[in-house]
């Protein structure tokens, strides 16, 4: 696939607001000039191959709590890690899980449109919304949050926590994670995976998420391209292209 995009690109003199999706943070916070070459200039990372089988199971278990949000009912699993909550019933929960769609809040002091995607939204007793992400995995560790890439999970969640407050919900610092593990100790494979789910709770904390957006602002609005993340292996590898070729 190619790694130009000409869609979506900032103009500074424009009046209308810009959309930011919460992947887009994301490629912010971890390289501020891989960034700017994507929203700016249209020169994007090269795309990845979406994951179907992620998106299989992310279907399947939408359909399993939607069975569920009809009639306010609680999912077994929120009995067995004793979570007091059904999941929420919304005219626009469809609309809030549409890819490229989501979630949106129009940022007043930026002029961007912060949007998301969520997997899920449960309810607790308390009318606080708990923002849930689906993740797909096959690992014989013990599932939870500490893993180093793991940390971009709580980053996504805080990310929609934010947007959900500043939409005027009440929002808890609560979110969770549904682990769909696909085991591997069966005898044959007979066409068949077996999943394991697991919940693991996560409480998010999104101050940071308002500089965040600032920051994206004047990254935006800045007239050169900012200094790679020392850490982007995007970055020093068009460095070491260009030092080759030079």
């Amino acid at each position: 696939m190619s790694a130009i995009r000409q869609k979506n690109i900032y103009d500074p003199k424009a009046k209308e607001p810009f959309r930011i999706s919460r992947s887009k943070i994301d490629l912010f916070l971890e390289c501020p000039k891989c960034f700017y070459l994507d929203r700016r200039l249209g020169i994007g990372r090269p795309e990845m191959p979406g994951w179907s089988l992620n998106s299989a199971v992310d279907a399947l278990l939408k359909k399993e709590f939607d069975l569920l949000r009809e009639n306010g009912q609680r999912h077994a699993l929120m009995e067995k890690y004793r979570i007091d909550a059904i999941p929420f019933k919304h005219p626009e929960i469809d609309t809030w899980r549409e890819n490229f769609v989501g979630k949106q809040y129009l940022h007043p002091k930026s002029n961007l449109l912060i949007f998301g995607a969520v997997d899920d939204i449960w309810i607790n007793p308390e009318e606080e919304l708990l923002i849930v992400d689906y993740k797909s995995t096959s690992t014989e560790k013990e599932i939870s949050l500490e893993d180093e890439y793991k940390q971009g999970y709580k980053l996504q969640m805080e990310i929609y926590q934010w947007i959900f407050r500043r939409s005027g919900f009440k929002v808890s610092n609560k979110g969770y994670f549904v682990f769909a593990n696909a085991g591997k100790k069966r005898d044959k494979f007979d066409g068949k995976l077996e999943f394991e789910l697991t919940i693991v709770e996560h409480v998010g904390s999104d101050g940071w998420v308002e500089q965040a957006v600032v920051d994206i602002k004047k990254c935006l609005d800045a007239p050169k391209i900012p200094e790679a993340s020392e850490t982007c292996q995007h970055c020093q590898i068009r460095e070491a292209i260009r030092q080759a070729e030079s």
